[in-house]
């Protein structure tokens, strides 16, 4: 049975005191968040935070909180292992490209539906139309419904616009 990040019974240490090489206190703060069957968590966490600070932040926190704090450290600091200067912004800044980029994408596409849509329903109504001797001459020179979305379709080659 485990308990607190070690096996009961055991002077098995926690990830977090193994990379110490420090004997591992049954109170120990690190233990149940830091197993020793994960010991990447801690050395990033370590590298990044230092042992003294996650130390006094989890001793600071009410124990509710502190899982959740680890997880956001852990976070962090495999971002910041992979990626030195931007850490976790970098990962953000990125994502958000790829949203703006999507938006522009679905924009796009429904401005094409809405043309696709006005050109189906202006050549059905044409062709529905009862024709006269006045108006079978021939079909109107400008489209029925002339839409302009505002947006510059010149950068995307596969849009219908261009």
């Amino acid at each position: 049975m485990k308990e607190g990040g070690r096996k009961q019974g055991s002077a098995s240490p926690c990830a977090a005191c193994k990379l110490l090489r420090r004997r591992c206190a049954v109170d120990c703060v690190f233990a149940p968040y830091f197993p020793a069957d994960e010991p990447h968590k801690f050395a990033n966490v370590h590298k990044v935070f230092g042992a003294s600070n996650v130390n006094k932040m989890l001793q600071e926190l009410p124990e509710h909180q502190r899982g959740d704090a680890v997880s956001s450290m852990v976070y962090e600091a495999n971002a910041r292992v992979r990626d030195p200067v931007y850490g976790c912004v970098g990962a953000i800044s990125s994502l958000q490209q790829q949203i703006d980029a999507l938006q522009i994408q679905l924009a796009v596409a429904q401005a094409e539906a809405v043309h696709l849509r006005v050109r189906q329903t202006a050549s059905s109504s044409y062709w529905t139309q009862p024709q006269s001797p006045t108006n079978s001459a021939s079909p109107p020179s400008k489209p029925i419904f002339d839409i302009d979305m505002g947006l510059d379709h010149t950068s995307y080659a596969d849009s219908m616009w261009s």
